[in-house]
């Protein structure tokens, strides 16, 4: 479910249509950082760099530093927030053209999913839930795509805690699974300094080999991790029971196409969008 619903969430960052609602506010779009961490700090309110970086994880507080709370001084939480909706509208219009009218019952199906999300110590769903629904279907669906992606990245933070791995960690450590290539990560902030010093501490403890690649015990850490992320995102869908989970299921493959064909989405990704 994660893989069919985090490309109609992701293409938020990428479509022009969302740059020309950052750029509206006030915001630069020479590259997609300024909107980026405005976009998905919003639900927050006017947090500051040390809340922020800590709900994102894996970013680097310096790199984080350099857009919160700036942020909020080109537009309030509440502006952004209201933009953010118009240009999840515009993109996924022109990415689904006459479709964007027929997905009531994806909407409906998906927001049952999202409602039923546990947002104690998860703290971007729990800001999600807060959020007003939107009236049309396709923003309801987007909605509830958004949701459930940062409650299952809530917990995925929660599990990167409990298995010892601090934000660069995490980051090293996946890219050393071949999950993707370390330049990905680049956007993330992280110096060269600090990502070979999260590899030797990495190495020290046995999960990585001396050519950067995760040892067999490395493997094994990151595919506990992922499991258990699995685990503390099944509620929802629990919720939802296995019938409207397939249904929903058959709903999203042509959305899915749709928004993996549009051509907006980056081939290497850091989180495995259109890769089976």
């Amino acid at each position: 479910m994660w893989h069919l619903l985090e490309p109609l969430h992701a293409l938020h960052y990428y479509a022009p249509e969302a740059f020309e609602e950052a750029a509206a506010l006030g915001y630069g779009v020479r590259e997609r950082w300024p909107s980026y961490f405005a976009w998905r700090a919003a639900p927050l309110g006017p947090a500051g760099a040390v809340r922020t970086a800590s709900a994102f994880y894996s970013f680097s507080p310096a790199v984080v530093g350099r857009y919160v709370p700036a942020a909020w001084e080109v537009a309030a939480p509440a502006e952004v927030l209201a933009a953010r909706l118009r240009a999840a509208d515009r993109t996924l219009r022109a990415v689904l053209g006459d479709t964007a009218g027929t997905l009531a019952e994806a909407a409906g199906l998906a927001r049952r999913a999202a409602e039923a999300a546990d947002t104690a110590g998860r703290p971007l769903a729990a800001a999600h839930a807060e959020l007003p629904w939107a009236d049309e279907p396709h923003l309801v669906l987007w909605q509830a795509a958004t949701l459930l992606r940062e409650h299952r990245g809530d917990g995925h933070v929660a599990v990167l805690l409990g298995a010892g791995l601090d934000p660069v960690e995490a980051l090293v450590s996946f890219a050393a699974i071949g999950a993707a290539p370390e330049a990905a990560f680049a956007g993330r902030g992280w110096t060269d300094q600090e990502w070979a010093a999260a590899r030797e501490r990495l190495a020290g403890r046995g999960l990585l080999g001396a050519d950067g690649a995760a040892t067999p015990a490395g493997r094994e850490l990151r595919a506990g991790v992922e499991r258990r992320t699995d685990e503390l995102a099944a509620r929802p869908w629990a919720a939802l029971g296995d019938e409207g989970t397939a249904r929903l299921a058959d709903l999203l493959g042509g959305p899915w196409l749709a928004a993996i064909g549009a051509g907006l989405l980056p081939a290497d990704n850091t989180l495995g969008i259109g890769k089976v």
